[in-house]
């Protein structure tokens, strides 16, 4: 495959401007080395991870990959000021922000000579990055799964308002999960595409199987965003679902929704399977998905997909 230049893949020192969304309870060293080998911009996902964990999975990547590879670091997270220590120890070089204020870690992480990207989902929020020092950012729409924007904007609208707000490059997320919507993105003024849903429907994703059939599985109008209350995000319609929105209808109150959720739902749907009680957080384009592929044949099959689109952007998928 022939490699391709711009902005994106120039600043992670890679051979295509895909890279693998940092997802909780699927992006383990496994997933991101072999993006990564693909050529793509494999990311671990920190969220669902202890200090001790990352650090074992960040020396596990290095053993499997020599190619550049990325963190996702939630800001929230209880224990952050460790995550930080360890990804400087170990020496990532690349670290994509989200769910929190950029200006808290990023003048630390670029003071360590790391890239930083944060994950908006407003050119508002994109405006504070670009002041905050990122050197790049995510823009993500309301088609996205996991955690999400209060402000629904979609991909389609969300790409140009945020390439026109900022001068750093954009990379789009949400709704994206093969070459031809990748395109679509980049026609409008993003300079690479990041995929989750398609790469939780990967052999090496960490995920179970029974979650990863789940999502291939499912069709339009399965997924919908929920939580608004805490924080909103994208799930796959199932009995923890609809009891979430059985309490929202009833007027549950911030902390009943807490209590709902608990500590370790996502782990029960994610990462152990149980399809029924757990948190299945995926995205509106799981409904187009219908394999589970090796990760670099995604990366093969989505940039094939994005070539034969430069070349006949009129042919139907």
């Amino acid at each position: 495959m022939t490699s391709f230049s711009n902005r994106i893949t120039k600043l992670f020192s890679i051979d295509y401007p895909i890279i693998q969304a940092g997802m909780i309870w699927a992006s383990g060293w496994r997933l991101a080395s072999a993006v990564s080998n693909a050529g793509g911009l494999g990311i671990i996902g920190a969220g669902s991870m202890y200090p001790e964990v990352l650090k074992e999975h960040l020396q596990q990547c290095k053993a499997a990959t020599s190619l550049p590879f990325g963190v996702n670091l939630p800001l929230l997270y209880p224990d952050i000021d460790k995550h930080v220590r360890i990804i400087i120890e170990e020496g990532v070089r690349i670290v994509f922000t989200s769910a929190g204020n950029p200006k808290t870690w990023t003048s630390v992480l670029k003071e360590n000579g790391i890239t930083v990207v944060h994950v908006v989902s407003s050119s508002k929020f994109a405006k504070k990055a670009e002041e905050a020092g990122c050197d790049a950012v995510v823009a993500e729409g309301f088609e996205a799964g996991g955690h999400n924007g209060r402000e629904e904007t979609t991909t389609m609208v969300l790409i140009p308002a945020v390439v026109k707000a900022v001068k750093i490059p954009v990379i789009a997320a949400g709704g994206i999960a093969t070459g031809r919507q990748m395109l679509a993105a980049m026609i409008l003024g993003a300079e690479g595409a990041q995929l989750g849903s398609r790469f939780v429907a990967s052999e090496e994703a960490s995920s179970h199987i029974n979650f990863k059939k789940a999502v291939i599985s499912s069709q339009e109008g399965d997924t919908q965003l929920s939580l608004k209350q805490l924080t909103p995000v994208r799930l796959l319609k199932n009995d923890f679902f609809r009891q979430v929105q059985e309490a929202e209808i009833k007027g549950a109150t911030i902390e009943e929704l807490t209590t709902l959720l608990g500590r370790a739902r996502a782990k029960k749907g994610m990462f152990e399977g149980d399809l029924k009680e757990g948190e299945l957080e995926i995205g509106q384009v799981s409904a187009i998905l219908d394999d589970i592929l090796p990760a670099g044949q995604i990366v093969k099959n989505v940039w094939k997909e994005f070539t034969d689109g430069l070349v006949n952007p009129v042919k139907m998928l």
